[in-house]
């Protein structure tokens, strides 16, 4: 099976992107940059009891993507207990919206956002009345 067991997240500023994750959805960071070369921070992003991976930001090693450019690679979507006040989050910590909220009828919340860095992710609030 090719099971997903970690992820990265490639940033321009390091600081900013671990100030926009750590505020928002509560990530923790450990330097990992003596294992891999270059600035690499390990992200832990909840407790090893609850569903979900851990990850990485990673310098970017190219160009930023572009505002309006389609995504070229995966998105993650991260699980919100509450999706107004984590939009509200990422919006006061320099998020964008890429997509807004929508339902997915009887089953969820969902929505698209832009970090600092210009990557896209998605936060999804399981809520079987939404419609």
């Amino acid at each position: 099976m090719g099971r997903v067991l970690h992820f990265e997240i490639h940033v321009s500023d390091m600081e900013r992107a671990k100030t926009f994750y750590g505020e928002v959805f509560g990530w923790q960071f450990q330097d990992w940059t003596e294992y891999a070369g270059m600035p690499y921070f390990g992200a832990v992003t909840g407790d090893d009891s609850e569903m979900g991976i851990n990850g990485a930001l990673m310098q970017r090693q190219g160009p930023a993507p572009e505002v309006g450019q389609s995504l070229n690679g995966y998105a993650c979507t991260l699980g919100v207990e509450n999706y107004d006040q984590t939009e509200e989050k990422i919006l006061s910590n320099g998020g964008t919206v890429a997509l807004p909220k929508y339902a997915l009828p009887g089953m969820a919340w969902q929505g698209y956002y832009h970090d600092p860095e210009g990557n896209i992710f998605g936060i999804h609030q399981p809520d079987k009345s939404a419609k």
